[in-house]
């Protein structure tokens, strides 16, 4: 699995939101602190400080691209980094 830091630069490139590992987007939250709760298949991340909930499913083994590019903007607007 490739570290946050090649993660979070793919993340935040919008290139390559269609080749996002679901598992990959997990650990990026997780590494910028995010909680999660489960629900079914919707996995909910949550954070103190941030007002917006990141609620994500799997396409496969793959993360949604409308669902990366929520991710990025949410890092972007918090000014997040790993």
């Amino acid at each position: 699995m490739p570290a946050v830091d090649k993660i979070f630069f793919e993340v935040m490139s919008g290139s390559k939101d269609n080749n996002i590992r679901f598992s990959e987007l997990q650990k990026l939250l997780e590494t910028l602190g995010f909680s999660c709760r489960i629900k079914g298949d919707h996995f909910i991340y949550y954070k103190n400080g941030v007002d917006e909930i990141i609620n994500i499913q799997p396409s496969g083994n793959k993360a949604k691209p409308y669902q990366v590019k929520q991710v990025r903007n949410i890092i972007l607007k918090y000014q997040m980094e790993v």
